[in-house]
């Protein structure tokens, strides 16, 4: 099982970015999905999950209103829609599997993870 995330990139505060992962999971339309950020010297942080059928969505307080997560089943894909960003958006974002039900807010309830992207915000 492999996640490839993707799209990272410097961006103005204010500005958009929409990042994507590619999931080589063979039953991938089975697995809940997630999106989960690291910033320097802090611990990895919960941003975004969709459910298998992409019917429950969770977000982040701190980017709620500001990110959109989707997938498509038939491409094996995943992607967060990221706006009006902030300097403190600045991470490495990861996406990852899950096997369990709903959209799991918890790093711990996932059990692939991708090589994460790096966001860089400027102020």
């Amino acid at each position: 099982v492999q996640l490839q995330a993707s799209g990272g990139g410097l961006v103005q505060a204010g500005g958009s970015l929409r990042l994507s992962c590619a999931a080589s999971i063979r039953t991938f339309s089975t697995y809940a999905m997630g999106w989960f950020r690291r910033a320097p010297g802090k611990e990895r942080e919960f941003v975004a999950a969709i459910s298998w059928n992409g019917e429950t969505t969770y977000y982040a307080d701190s980017l709620k209103g500001r990110v959109a997560i989707s997938r498509d089943n038939a491409k094996n894909t995943m992607d967060l829609q990221m706006n009006s960003l902030k300097p403190e958006d600045t991470a490495v974002y990861y996406c990852a599997a899950s096997r369990l039900t709903g959209a799991p807010t918890k790093h711990q309830l996932y059990y692939y993870w991708g090589q994460g992207t790096q966001v860089t915000v400027s102020s």
